[in-house]
């Protein structure tokens, strides 16, 4: 007998990389499922995906698919999401999106659950998943915010290929593969597909990450800096970004310097923090070469956190490096989160 508390769960994109991990995440974490329905573009429609080992066919997204709908977790592009979550809306579905389409609307919270899951009881129908990047960065400094404030945030980030799609990643490896053989390279996806230039990913990092604005930031910088006061609701918090693809397949990592309020913290006081935070995993021992990697974080759930330092000049600066895996934490699994959140609230009928 089907528990009357289960939902219907539709995943628009469900044949991508995300998509087929948030089917994977909503099956590990045991979230309440009455049915599942994969939507993808017209034209990968047809294929199959696997849920809870049943095999099953993706249908084409259009307005009349959400039907019936209780929960539609969205990962198929902002363009797709512009045009069908206000349709899984009207329908009475509670839309999570994890595109960039509605993160900066002012009625759309914008959510890390660790960090803000309050924001969820203000919304209109759509949940916004914040960018890869920002999630991880966020779920570390929260608890060190919350604890000693935060006026500074400056992050350099390493992104993994995966963050930029499946296609990118076969790239990288052919380009690889040339680079070993002495063959000359093609490029046709990196740094961003609709650029004008693109480049080699292989034995080599790219300091471009989608198009650049005209402030001489990137979109994805902009993201980030944006974001992290929106997550946290302080507009006057210094952010500013640089975020780099390298050529990792999973996992992002950030070099992030952060200056906070209090007088007088010492890294253990930061420790002790990012030892308690939910969510977060402490990987701080330099005698035994201990901190965090991209191998070591892909296929895990937590932020992990290390190499944590005082600045040398600024006694309320800090600098630390922070490693999660951008599938899941950035996205998959962040997105179930939220909904897991939704139900715990009650905000999910």
């Amino acid at each position: 007998m089907v528990n009357k508390n289960n939902f219907n769960v539709a995943v628009v994109g469900a044949t991508g990389a995300v998509g087929k991990e948030m089917l994977k995440t909503l099956e590990r974490l045991n979230f309440p499922v009455k049915s599942i329905l994969p939507l993808s573009s017209k034209r990968s429609a047809g294929t199959k995906v696997v849920f809870r080992g049943e095999e099953i066919e993706v249908k084409e997204a259009t307005p009349e698919s959400f039907e019936g709908i209780d929960l539609a977790l969205f990962s198929a592009g902002g363009s797709v999401s512009r045009s069908l979550a206000p349709e899984a809306v009207k329908r009475g579905a509670i839309v999570v999106d994890n595109t960039s389409a509605f993160r900066m609307d002012p009625e759309v919270p914008l959510v890390v659950p660790e960090v803000n899951p309050h924001h969820l009881d203000d919304h209109n129908g759509i949940i916004s998943n914040p960018n890869c990047s920002t999630i991880q960065m966020v779920a570390a400094l929260e608890p060190i915010r919350e604890a000693f404030g935060l006026e500074k945030i400056i992050v350099s980030t390493y992104q993994a290929v995966s963050g930029a799609g499946a296609d990118a990643i076969d790239e990288m490896y052919s380009q690889s593969k040339d680079v070993i053989e002495g063959k000359q390279t093609e490029a046709s996806l990196l740094p961003v597909s609709g650029d004008k230039k693109h480049y080699q990913i292989a034995y080599n990092a790219i300091p471009q990450i989608d198009l650049f604005q005209d402030n001489g930031y990137t979109f994805e910088e902009m993201k980030m800096i944006n974001e992290t006061k929106k997550i946290t609701g302080d507009n006057s918090l210094h952010v500013a970004a640089t975020c780099v693809r390298l050529p990792i397949e999973t996992g992002h990592s950030e070099s992030v310097f952060f200056e906070i309020s209090k007088e007088g913290i010492s890294t253990e006081d930061i420790f002790s923090v990012l030892d308690k935070a939910e969510g977060v995993t402490l990987m701080d021992d330099p005698k035994e070469q201990l901190y965090p990697m991209a191998v070591d974080a892909a296929g895990k759930d937590d932020v992990f956190v290390g190499r944590i330092r005082k600045d040398l000049d600024n006694d309320k600066g800090f600098h630390c490096w922070i490693v999660s895996d951008n599938l899941l934490k950035g996205a998959a699994l962040n997105s179930v989160q939220i909904a897991q959140a939704l139900v715990k609230k009650g905000l999910l009928k």
